[in-house]
């Protein structure tokens, strides 16, 4: 038998369904974003300003900071207390399910940093409609910058999360981006997500990858994160390293001292 529902009933539950909207997100990957869009944008513009004719650039990496946002905080009061960092570039993998809110949360944290910061897209930033809320928030997949006279390749090498169904890495991309701005710059640093022959990169291209990479002129090195460990390899046995940044929960950075002479690496804990 259905039994008929007061009408007081139904007000009550209205009201609560009113006044309950701003306790629950119903829409995770709703791509509503509040607060600083284009982040990259910037504070590249904010590097390139500060680092003009510059003959010494010191800049951080790091990585993965999905989940342990404890440790994030921590890292950026941790890289505050010094006076010698130019930028840092978190290498992606800001949220763990490509939640908007996640996003949201880690650039609210990175904004806490004394220095211009740019993050590029990880696998897991991949995912749901994170790929939509990263543009929104940070901008383009694939960004460059110069600071003093280096030229830095941010690329979105997470092709396992596209099904091939894309060309990442994007060669054409990387082929526009070694003319582009050519006078301006004498050293190149590539920085990626994922590196070649791990487990979300296109590894049937890893070597033409490679080549691309070596066509940069004076390129000093490759940076890299997603394996939640710190070490630093000769990939391709061609003598060019790929320093790898560990995740946050372990409590590290990356440091980078880049002269006319060459450059230093150290690896910091916190």
């Amino acid at each position: 038998m259905i039994r008929s529902v007061s009408p007081f009933v139904w007000g009550l539950a209205s009201v609560f369904l009113m006044t309950s909207c701003d306790m629950v997100d119903l829409h995770p990957y709703d791509v509503k974003i509040e607060g600083p869009r284009d982040v990259n944008a910037s504070n590249i513009a904010r590097i390139e300003t500060a680092c003009k004719d510059k003959d010494t650039i010191r800049f951080v990496t790091m990585g993965d900071s999905q989940r342990w946002y404890d440790e994030t905080v921590d890292f950026v009061n941790a890289v505050n207390v010094r006076t010698d960092i130019d930028f840092v570039i978190h290498g992606g993998d800001m949220s763990d399910f490509g939640v908007t809110d996640e996003f949201l949360w880690q650039r609210d944290i990175m904004d806490g940093l004394n220095f211009p910061y740019v993050a590029i897209i990880g696998n897991h930033d991949c995912l749901g409609t994170g790929e939509e809320t990263y543009r929104a928030v940070f901008g383009d997949t694939n960004f460059s910058f110069i600071a003093g006279r280096i030229k830095f390749v941010c690329l979105n090498t997470n092709a396992m999360e596209y099904d091939y169904s894309r060309p990442i890495p994007d060669f054409d991309y990387m082929e526009n981006e070694i003319s582009r701005r050519r006078e301006e710059y004498d050293c190149t640093v590539v920085c990626m997500h994922a590196r070649p022959y791990s487990d979300s990169f296109n590894n049937n291209v890893a070597r033409v990858f490679q080549a691309y990479v070596t066509a940069f002129p004076g390129l000093l090195f490759c940076t890299a994160a997603h394996e939640h460990r710190q070490f630093e390899m000769d990939v391709f046995g061609d003598g060019v390293m790929y320093y790898v940044s560990d995740c946050m929960k372990h409590r590290s950075y990356n440091v980078f001292t880049v002269t006319s002479d060459g450059y230093e690496h150290e690896v910091v804990y916190y």
